[in-house]
């Protein structure tokens, strides 16, 4: 799950960094694109703040599937430890 969202939070930041050039050279080089460098700029901007947002939900979601990983392992090693479910009662 979280390699997805890393994945959604590189593709949002790839589009901010586009829409970031775009305002950059709107005007100048290629007149026959929207020249409201504002617009290109907004759209960079709350692309970003999503990008580092879905980014920041990878993060915790790796994190909180880590200790649930290391949950159920230390679980099984008591298990093992106590002999239940061995059936040697």
């Amino acid at each position: 799950m979280a390699r997805n969202l890393y994945i959604l939070a590189g593709v949002l930041l790839l589009f901010a960094a586009v829409s970031f050039v775009m305002a950059m050279t709107s005007g100048r080089m290629q007149p026959a694109l929207p020249a409201n460098g504002t617009l290109w700029k907004t759209t960079a901007l709350f692309l970003t703040v999503g990008g580092l947002i879905v980014a920041l939900l990878g993060v915790m979601t790796a994190m909180f599937e880590q200790v649930d990983r290391r949950n159920e392992e230390q679980r099984m090693r008591r298990r093992g430890r106590d002999g239940s479910g061995t059936g040697d009662r």
